[in-house]
């Protein structure tokens, strides 16, 4: 890498169009290979076709599905799942994996319920929500990047952990009444949508473009894509993991108070399984779980798309266990044609003969 300087102060827009770097090696350079947006573009688009076409045939389905209430109701379910997935996003880039979202979820949420019943007002609780989720990430990006344990093992530890502290602040039941204004951080509408559903829209486009336009989305796929490489090319890389991590949290630290701002209270189970659910969203949008491939906008795909089909089937009346069914084999689908197009891809490469 040409940049000079220290890491934090070479976040910045550049204006050469920074392009990202996906996973392989230029065999000549020994270098992360560069390619252009189109491969992104390319990975989104059978996400847009799955979203367009699920939308079609729950308008036919059911005449309640494009109703002003139920778009409501589906903005509000996708901006928690979608806020987590970009968070998740960013670790699936470097070739990591975040299993704590969920339960941090629902600690942000419950901190956050706390403060307010304690009487502290709302600015606090919502900060106390945020560095709740920001704190949970920088444990796991350091135990990750400085002490080198697997992404796996720490973020499933944290997950149990995290959710065991949930128990512990609310003693297993849920918190309220909670002031009055609390709600309407998520509930209340601008254009006819939820708030929540603008902040999510804000956050996708922000995460959106420093992937694409800075050189720390530059250094996050040149990490998923080969670390070593990204190493020896001069990308510090330990930094570049504590702060996908620490970004991880927070976004669940976002989500986990939107929730509880929407609920109106703070739910001991708040976000159960939604790490599933994330990891769901990214690759159903495209990303690969091998790193270096996806973004936000595709995350955000992913997420609309497990949203709309839970709608959908509620609408239905749907049995949920098939809905889960569903999303599962769409993960295993999304990841087959993963594999086979880096196989594709592979052999077109290879010499002849």
């Amino acid at each position: 890498m040409s940049e000079q300087g220290g890491f934090w102060s070479r976040l910045v827009v550049r204006e050469d169009k920074l392009r990202p770097v996906t996973a392989g090696a230029d065999s000549r350079l020994g270098r992360p290979r560069i390619v252009g947006w189109g491969d992104l573009v390319g990975r989104e688009g059978g996400g847009i076709v799955v979203l367009v076409v699920l939308f079609g045939a729950l308008a036919l389905a059911s005449e309640a599905f494009l109703t002003v209430g139920n778009m409501g109701n589906l903005s509000r379910q996708f901006t928690v799942y979608g806020i987590i997935a970009i968070g998740e996003l960013l670790v699936i880039l470097t070739r990591g994996i975040d299993l704590s979202v969920g339960s941090v979820v629902g600690l942000s949420g419950a901190i956050a319920a706390e403060l307010m019943v304690s009487g502290l007002p709302i600015p606090v609780a919502v900060l106390g929500a945020l560095g709740t989720g920001l704190a949970v990430g920088l444990i796991n990006g350091a135990l990750v990047a400085y002490a080198k344990l697997p992404a796996f093992i720490v973020t499933l530890g944290m997950l149990g952990a995290a959710r065991g502290l949930v128990l512990l602040i609310t003693d297993a039941k849920t918190i309220q009444p909670l002031p009055e204004g609390f709600s309407s951080i998520a509930n209340a509408t601008f254009l006819g949508l939820p708030n929540m559903f603008w902040i999510a829209v804000l956050l996708t486009a922000a995460i959106g473009l420093m992937l694409r336009r800075t050189v720390w989305g530059r250094y996050i796929y040149a990490t998923g894509s080969n670390l070593e490489s990204a190493r020896l090319s001069g990308v510090p890389v330990r930094k570049v993991q504590l702060s996908v991590f620490a970004l991880s949290g927070l976004l669940a630290g976002v989500a986990g108070m939107l929730l509880a701002s929407r609920l109106d209270a703070g739910v001991p189970t708040a976000g159960e399984t939604y790490e599933l659910d994330a990891i769901a969203a990214c690759v159903i949008g495209g990303a690969s779980l091998f790193g270096a491939k996806g973004s936000a906008i595709g995350a955000a795909i992913g997420a609309m798309i497990t949203s709309t089909l839970n709608n959908g089937g509620n609408l239905l009346e749907v049995n949920s266990f098939y809905l889960r069914i569903a999303i599962g084999v769409l993960i295993i689908l999304a990841i087959s044609f993963d594999q086979f197009q880096t196989r594709v891809l592979q052999r077109s490469k290879a010499p002849p003969g």
